[in-house]
């Protein structure tokens, strides 16, 4: 395979993984499709294709251990603040004296975890990004933090 032709495969299956931002799981759903179809083509796009994955997979256990650790405080601090007597009318819900006193330093873990989870997204969009140029000109490129699903 031409080597210019390796390197806008690899590219482009690292820019696919932006279409997770119009579809939903398009960051698998692409990737996979061209790597599955190029693999057998050239080593270099075997190899970056599976890193590619194994970054996307990476990324989402660690979402779901930062949602893991932050909906649960979230949603029992605001059902201990919050009073249900709103459900009594049968109307419309209100909520009345929602109390900021007995929040506890608790939340400021899920706001933590919030907050990872934005700086992680921000990371990914620049990372892929940059991978995308280093592969265009033929560099391997390795994603930080990526646990090897694929090997």
């Amino acid at each position: 395979m031409e080597t210019t032709n390796k390197n806008s495969t690899v590219a482009f299956i690292n820019l696919s993984t932006l279409s997770q931002y119009f579809i939903p799981f398009g960051n698998f759903i692409f990737p996979i499709i061209i790597w599955t179809t190029n693999k057998d083509k050239s080593e270099y796009i075997n190899q970056q294709g599976k890193d590619t994955i194994n970054f996307q997979l990476s990324l989402l256990i660690y979402s779901f251990v930062l949602a893991l650790i932050a909906i649960p405080i979230v949603l029992i601090t605001f059902f201990q603040n919050v009073s249900f007597t709103a459900f009594a009318n049968g109307n419309d819900f209100h909520i009345d004296h929602f109390n900021f006193n007995q929040i506890t330093g608790v939340v400021s873990i899920a706001v933590f975890a919030l907050f990872l989870f934005i700086f992680m997204k921000v990371a990914e969009f620049f990372l892929i990004i940059y991978a995308s140029l280093k592969t265009s000109n033929g560099d391997a490129f390795k994603y930080p933090l990526t646990i090897a699903f694929l090997k």
